[in-house]
C-alpha cells in the first residue's frame, strides 16, 4: 500500500510547512505563534501516544506467541487487550497523518493546476474533511457511551475504554482541520472554502425530501458523483468515502448515523489488520538494518557484469523485499538508494530507472506479507495463509516477462568497464546476505505451518530483524526508532481510516439490495467466468488508478468474491488476478499514485519515465491475463 507525496501548496507564507508537517515558526505573522504552539504540543502528545502504542503491540502479541509456543500456557487476555489499543493506534495515527497531510487522495488533476488553483483546492479540501468530522462527532460519542454497557470478556472492563477512541480521534482531526485553516495566509480564500462546502452540504439537504424517491438511483449519486467530485478534488480519500455514506444515510433513509460509526469501528479495528502497522514497521526496520541492502549487493555481485544486470537485480530485489516488508513505499526506498547511483553511472536513464522501479511495485504486489493480501483476507474471509502462498508463482512469472521488456531494452549495452565479481567475493556476500534472505521464507513458513497468525507472525519478523541489524550487521540507529514508530502509526492510520469509511459505504450497498442486484447481473452474463474475469480485470485497473488497492478491495472485495465462488473460479485465484489488475492501475501513470510516488522515491522528474514504462506495463498486462488463463499458477500448492 503506497502515500502520494504531498502536493505543494501556494497557500502563502504562514501555511509553510516542514518536512513533518509542523507549521514554520519563522513566518513573520507573529499573530499566528499560538496557532502553531497549540499544532506543535498537540501533535507531539499525539505521536508520543502512537509510537507508545505501535511498540505496545509488538511486545504484547510477540509475548503471547512465545507464551503459546515457549511456554505452553497462552496469555488469554492479549488478543483482547491489542485489540482495545488497536483502535487508539488506527485513530491517533489518522490523526498524524491528518496533521501531516499524509492521508491518501489524487492529487495527479489538483497537482496540474496552477498554484492558486491547487491553493484553494487544498483549502476546499480540508473544509469538506472538517464538515464530515463536524458530522460524525455526535454519533461517535454516542457510540462510545452505548458501549459502556457491555463488558469486555477476558480482562472484563467496559468496551466504551476501546471506543473512545472513535469521538477523540474524530475531535483531534477536527481540532488540527481548524488550525490547519487558521494558518492559512488568506482570509478570502477561508471563507469562500467553508461557505462553497455549507452551500453544498445546504443544497443536498434541502434536496432530501426528492432524493429519497429515487431509491437505489441514490447509489449513483453519493456513491458515484459525490465520491468522484470529492477524490478528484483533492479531498483524502478517506474523507470522500465518508461524506458519501454519511450523506447517503441521512438524506436518503432513517438509519441512526451511530450505525456508521459501528461500521467504521468494525472496518478499522479487525484484528487480522493488526498485520498493517506492524508489517509496515518492518519494513522500515529491514532498511535501518541494512539486511535490504544486502540482499541487493549479493545478487549485484551475481548479475552486475550480464547486459541489464543491475536492472534484474532491481526486479529480484523488490521480489526479495516485498516477502519482507509488505508496504510498496518501504520495498521501493530500501531498493532505490542502493542500486540506482551506479545504475546511472552505466548509463541509464532516470526515466527508464523510475519506469522499472514502478513496475515491479505492481510486480510484487502479490508477495507476502503484501498489506494487500492481508486486507483481502479480512474483509472476504479467504485463508490468509492461502493467499500467502497462492501469491509466490504469480510475482514469478511477472518478473520473467520484466526482465525479457529488461533484456530487449539493454541488448546493446557496452560493459566492457564492468568488472565480473570473483567466486570468493559472491560467496562473502552470499553468506552475508544469509540472514535476510532467510526472512521471507521465515514469515511463510511461521505463517503456512500454523505456528503464528499473519498478524503475529510479523512480531516474529521484527524481533529476527533487530537481532540480525544488532549481531550481524551491526547496523541500528537508536535515534531512529522514535521516528520509525511515529510514521508507521501515520500511513497505518491513513490505511484503516480509508478501511473504516469503506466498510461503511459497503454495508450501506449490502443493505440497499444492490449487492443482491450487482451478484445477478454479473452471474447472468454471457459467458460464465470468462466474461467475468476479463470485465473484473478492467474494472479493477480502474479502480486501482482512482482508488488505490486498499479502498478498492475494502469497497468491492464483499461484493465481487461470492460472486466469483458463484461463477466456478477458485477465490485465492480471483484473488491473484484481482490485486495485479489494481497494480497495474496504481502504478500506471497519470493516473496511479504508486508511480509518483516512486518518482519521489527516486527523485525523477514524473514526466521522465512517461515513455519508458509503457513497455513494462505491457509486459504485466500480458502476464495477468496470462495468470488469469492459467488457475494453477495460483492455486497450484495450495494443500
Amino acid at each position: 500500500m503506497n502515500t502520494p507525496a504531498r502536493t505543494p501548496s501556494a497557500i502563502g507564507q504562514a501555511d509553510m510547512e516542514s518536512a513533518h508537517g509542523v507549521p514554520s515558526c519563522g513566518s513573520p505573522s507573529r499573530r499566528y505563534a499560538w496557532v502553531a504552539l497549540i499544532d506543535r504540543g498537540l501533535g507531539g502528545v499525539a505521536e508520543a501516544a502512537a509510537a507508545l502504542l505501535v511498540a505496545a503491540e509488538i511486545v504484547i502479541l510477540f509475548a503471547g506467541v512465545v507464551a503459546r509456543f515457549g511456554f505452553g500456557r497462552p496469555l488469554v487476555w492479549s488478543d483482547e487487550l491489542a485489540s482495545i489499543l488497536f483502535l487508539w493506534l488506527a485513530m491517533l495515527g489518522a490523526v498524524i497523518a491528518f496533521r501531516r497531510e499524509e492521508h491518501m487522495r489524487m492529487t495527479a488533476i489538483v497537482g496540474a493546476l496552477s498554484a492558486r488553483a491547487r491553493a484553494t483546492l487544498d483549502v476546499f479540501a480540508t473544509a469538506a474533511s472538517l464538515a464530515f468530522l463536524v458530522c460524525i462527532a455526535r454519533p461517535a460519542l454516542d457510540y462510545a457511551q452505548d458501549e459502556l454497557f457491555i463488558t469486555t470478556p477476558a480482562l472484563e472492563i467496559t468496551n466504551a475504554w476501546r471506543a473512545s477512541a472513535l469521538p477523540v480521534g474524530i475531535a483531534l482531526m477536527l481540532l488540527f482541520a481548524v488550525l490547519r485553516l487558521a494558518r492559512v495566509g488568506s482570509v478570502r480564500r477561508v471563507v469562500g472554502a467553508l461557505a462553497a462546502v455549507a452551500a453544498i452540504v445546504a443544497a443536498f439537504w434541502l434536496a432530501a425530501p426528492l432524493l429519497r424517491p429515487l431509491g437505489n438511483y441514490n447509489l449513483l449519486i453519493f456513491f458515484v458523483g459525490v465520491v468522484a467530485a470529492g477524490v478528484f478534488a483533492g479531498v483524502p480519500i478517506a474523507f470522500s468515502f465518508g461524506l458519501a455514506i454519511l450523506g447517503y444515510l441521512s438524506l436518503t433513509t432513517h438509519t441512526p448515523l451511530t450505525v456508521l460509526v459501528g461500521r467504521m469501528d468494525e472496518g478499522m479495528s479487525h484484528l487480522i489488520l493488526l498485520a498493517v502497522p506492524l508489517f509496515v514497521f518492518l519494513g522500515l526496520l529491514i532498511e535501518m538494518t541494512g539486511m535490504a541492502r544486502a540482499m541487493v549487493a549479493f545478487l549485484a555481485s551475481m548479475l552486475g557484469h550480464v547486459r541489464g544486470g543491475l536492472q534484474y537485480v532491481l526486479v529480484a530485489g523488490m521480489y526479495l523485499v516485498s516477502g519482507i516488508s509488505g508496504a510498496k513505499a518501504a520495498d521501493m526506498a530500501a531498493i532505490a538508494p542502493v542500486l540506482f547511483p551506479e545504475m546511472r553511472r552505466r548509463g541509464a536513464r532516470p526515466g527508464d530507472l523510475v519506469a522499472l522501479l514502478a513496475a515491479t511495485g505492481a510486480q510484487t504486489e502479490t508477495i507476502p506479507p503484501s498489506l494487500v493480501l492481508i486486507t483481502i483476507g479480512s474483509v472476504t474471509g479467504v485463508s490468509i495463509a492461502a493467499l500467502f502462498t497462492g501469491g509466490l508463482l504469480p510475482g514469478v512469472v511477472l518478473a520473467i516477462l520484466l526482465c525479457a521488456v529488461v533484456r530487449l531494452r539493454y541488448r546493446g549495452d557496452d560493459l566492457s568497464h564492468v568488472k565480473r565479481a570473483r567466486g570468493r567475493e559472491v560467496g562473502r556476500l552470499a553468506l552475508v546476505a544469509l540472514p535476510a534472505v532467510a526472512l521471507p521464507f521465515l514469515i511463510r513458513t511461521a505463517v503456512v505451518e500454523g505456528i503464528a497468525t499473519a498478524t503475529e507472525v510479523s512480531t516474529i519478523g521484527i524481533a529476527y530483524a533487530g537481532l540480525a541489524g544488532l549481531l550481524i550487521y551491526r547496523r541500528f540507529d537508536w535515534a531512529r526508532l522514535i521516528p520509525m514508530l511515529i510514521e508507521t502509526a501515520s500511513l497505518s492510520g491513513a490505511i484503516l481510516l480509508i478501511i473504516g469509511t469503506a466498510t461503511g459505504m459497503a454495508w450501506g450497498l449490502t443493505q440497499s439490495g444492490f449487492s443482491r442486484a450487482l451478484a445477478a447481473a454479473m452471474s447472468g452474463l454471457p459467458g460464465g467466468a470468462f466474461t467475468f474475469m476479463a470485465a473484473s480485470i478492467l474494472a479493477f485497473i480502474v479502480l486501482g488508478s482512482v482508488l488505490e488497492g486498499i479502498p478498492a478491495i475494502v469497497l468491492f472485495g464483499p461484493l465481487l468474491f461470492p460472486i466469483a465462488r458463484a461463477v466456478g473460479i477458485h477465490e485465492v485465484h480471483y484473488a491473484m488476478v484481482v490485486i495485479l489488475s489494481m497494480g497495474i492501475g496504481l502504478f500506471a501513470p497519470p493516473f496511479g499514485v504508486g508511480y509518483y510516488a516512486a518518482c519521489a522515491i527516486s527523485r525523477v522528474d514524473p514526466a521522465e519515465g512517461m515513455r519508458a514504462i509503457w513497455g513494462y506495463m505491457l509486459a504485466l498486462f500480458i502476464g495477468t491475463l496470462i495468470i488469469a488463463a492459467v488457475p494453477w499458477l495460483s492455486i497450484g500448492f495450495l494443500s
